[in-house]
């Protein structure tokens, strides 16, 4: 190549125009482009766009009424959420113990219209329209204890006392329905509910004596 060839071919490459992007550029344009769609759709958010898509198969209301004690509760509720977990982390009824967390050892027990259940293994959303009861509800509004409280006081019916609350649930739904029981119905009665200290014998007896006082009005 001649010199004179050398210098036409610099001179073209000067006028050429320079369509290339610097990484720094291109970077910078993607930034841009992002953010201005991101401040149209914060503009027209309230446009009504998001309401009329309709809910996702299977969703449930989260915020809603329980009746507790004869209380009214409005609580934040997940769709798989058991009656355990909104009692005691929502509602701060912690008197409701939560020992296996699979439906065996009867510590988390409730009355749910006067029935009583794993309140482990009930979901919170199925108790929408009733009525619960759990420990905390038993005393009258003057701190009377209930009948069956009474009782395991004067019995000293429990050790530890971890699983009393469920025990006594239980207890209550039993004399509800049975206030003559003898020792063997209320041990069976009371099969679904399990003392880790095996303090069996003063529960009976706590059951026995709560009988008479229900007995007696």
């Amino acid at each position: 190549m001649t010199d004179t060839e050398a210098n036409d071919l610099e001179l073209a490459a000067e006028e050429e125009p320079r369509t290339s992007l610097s990484r720094r550029t291109f970077i910078k344009g993607v930034i841009a482009s992002g953010a201005a769609v991101s401040s149209v759709g914060y503009l027209f958010r309230g446009a009504g766009t998001a309401l009329a898509q309709p809910s996702a198969p299977g969703s449930v209301e989260r915020l809603i009424t329980l009746t507790v004690n004869g209380q009214q509760r409005r609580v934040d509720v997940l769709k798989q959420e058991t009656l355990a977990m909104t009692l005691r982390y929502k509602l701060g009824l912690t008197g409701t113990k939560l020992g296996c967390d699979r439906g065996e050892c009867g510590s988390c027990t409730v009355l749910v219209d006067g029935v009583p259940v794993y309140s482990c293994s009930m979901l919170t959303h199925g108790v929408r329209g009733r009525e619960v009861t759990t420990i905390e509800g038993l005393a009258s509004p003057s701190g009377e204890l209930h009948p069956v409280q009474q009782a395991v006081v004067d019995e000293a019916g429990f050790q530890c006392a971890f699983c009393a609350p469920g025990f006594i649930m239980s207890t209550v739904a039993f004399l509800g329905q049975n206030q003559s029981p003898t020792r063997a119905e209320a041990a069976q009665a009371l099969s679904g509910n399990l003392c880790r200290c095996g303090d069996y014998n003063k529960i009976l007896n706590s059951v026995m004596r709560a009988s008479e006082y229900v007995r007696r009005g």
